[in-house]
């Protein structure tokens, strides 16, 4: 038996006609001549990119015509279109945030406490957690690591949820654990191998071609503090990552030395060039250092860089993000606008790919080093770009650097998902990996919170996911009729 809905939808269970009714008042509808607000999604890159254009418009197509989110498995849409709902809306997400803020911080009460409140923790659990992270144990995350190489994605980039930011407004440090362990000096030590216990585990779940994204500041206050006044690092916590690189060399995958606080920062860069001079060899790449085009330095920091790697015979492995501690660091460091950081990663992202930046390459006398780069953003122009610089250069012979894509687990799955459909004229599509973290719900808040942050600070490209996740689930509503 059908039930008749407004706009000429028919359904057949109860939980359709309720997703209808929730959608109707702000959701395109579907018009008399069976076409809907899509684009039909072609596997020739011309359509393909016209695809990932039109998640975000009114665009009509065929009634069922495919789309990049087509891909999204049911529950993983519904659920996407409830944080984007929550996200795109400010007299929502604000309140959301600041109650994030307050569940991140250690020793909270009961009622703000995420590993002793039962009702808080599966609220959590089943919405932004899901969401975002992989999960809890060993076996949630490779569960979800599956369901992601499922879909199509190359790979994932796995990260162990424990981190420390300093927010240079207030002048502290937050994290899971800081402040039970800032006045025990042995217990800097006992952070260390947790770290290093934790971020082992990590490795053990890659498969080859996996990455493993790490964050050094989780290896507790004595690690931060050296970081932070660029000195000497622990012996203890330097062993444990020359032997953390060996091992994750030896399965054939990757690290990513995560950009954090500038508090920390330079330390970090030390630590990551020294690395990869040691593993970085044979022109192949094991750890790539991160570079946060937000930031004012970043071309100059690159620069300095890529001098180190072409003076000592290294392979330089470039990430480039925009950045995610706005809210933290100090403001004068950053980019006056938001174009300027656009302009500032389109230049680190095409001048690398080019071999033909920073006064190496092309016409300079100082050849380019070698190099590899990973670009990590969820703005589809970028992203389209420098995928359409590379297949033109590889097709001319022209010194190009080999490229990988990323977006963050649970965010801009509309261009992850038009990335894979970028295919070359041998059917070849790009190498898109989703990035995510696993770990306690406890030991994730800090994670989650940045995560809202960011769709805060991305107002625009939150309500254009907004829409092109309703587009979608339209398109499967139009089935039922």
């Amino acid at each position: 038996m059908t039930t008749a809905l407004p706009s000429n939808i028919t359904i057949r269970s109860r939980a359709a006609r309720n997703l209808a009714l929730t959608l109707k008042a702000s959701g395109p509808r579907v018009r008399r001549d069976g076409l809907i607000p899509l684009v039909r999604c072609s596997s020739t890159t011309t359509n393909a990119s016209a695809a990932l254009e039109a998640t975000r418009t009114n665009t009509p197509v065929v009634n069922g015509a495919e789309t990049p989110l087509s891909e999204l498995p049911p529950l993983i849409l519904y659920r996407s279109l409830f944080i984007n709902a929550v996200s795109s809306r400010p007299w929502l997400l604000i309140p959301s945030l600041h109650l994030l803020q307050k569940l991140s911080l250690s020793g909270n009460p009961y009622l703000f406490n995420v590993s002793r409140n039962p009702l808080l923790r599966s609220i959590l659990k089943h919405t932004f957690y899901k969401q975002f992270c992989a999960g809890e144990t060993g076996a949630e995350a490779q569960a979800t690591m599956k369901e992601l190489q499922d879909m199509g994605f190359k790979g994932t980039i796995l990260t162990f949820a424990k981190e420390t930011v300093f927010d240079s407004k207030t002048g502290t440090e937050q994290g899971h654990g800081i402040e039970a362990s800032t006045t025990n000096e042995c217990q800097w030590c006992d952070n260390i191998e947790a770290w290093r216990d934790g971020t082992l585990k990590t490795v053990e779940l890659l498969r080859e071609g996996d990455q493993l994204a790490t964050k050094l500041t989780g290896a507790g206050p004595g690690v931060c503090e050296a970081l932070h006044n660029d000195a000497p690092l622990p012996k203890q916590f330097v062993d444990a990552c020359y032997e953390i690189s060996q091992k994750v060399k030896d399965r054939g995958a990757y690290i990513l030395i995560d950009a954090e606080s500038q508090h920390y920062q330079w330390g970090i860069f030390r630590l990551g060039l020294e690395l990869q001079e040691k593993f970085n060899t044979d022109g192949n790449v094991v750890l790539y250092n991160t570079y946060q085009a937000y930031l004012k330095s970043t071309q100059d920091t690159l620069k300095k860089h890529l001098q180190i790697a072409s003076d000592k015979g290294f392979t330089i492995g470039v990430k480039v993000v925009r950045g995610a501690y706005m809210s933290s660091d100090p403001r004068s460091l950053i980019h006056d606008t938001k174009q300027d950081t656009d302009d500032n990663y389109n230049q680190i992202a095409q001048g690398v790919l080019r071999q033909d930046f920073l006064g190496f390459g092309g016409s300079s006398k100082r050849p380019f080093p070698s190099a590899q780069l990973l670009l990590a953003s969820h703005n589809k122009e970028s992203l389209v770009k420098a995928h359409e610089m590379h297949q033109e250069r590889t097709k001319a012979n022209l010194p190009t650097v080999p490229v990988k894509f990323a977006q963050l687990h649970g965010m801009s799955d509309e261009v992850s998902f038009g990335l894979l459909k970028l295919k070359d004229d041998k059917g070849v599509a790009p190498e898109v990996y989703k990035c995510t973290t696993w770990g306690t719900l406890g030991e994730c808040m800090a994670y989650l919170t940045r995560r809202a942050i960011e769709n805060r600070d991305a107002a625009s490209r939150t309500l254009d996911e907004y829409t092109a996740l309703k587009n979608e689930a339209w398109r499967r509503l139009a089935f039922w009729r």
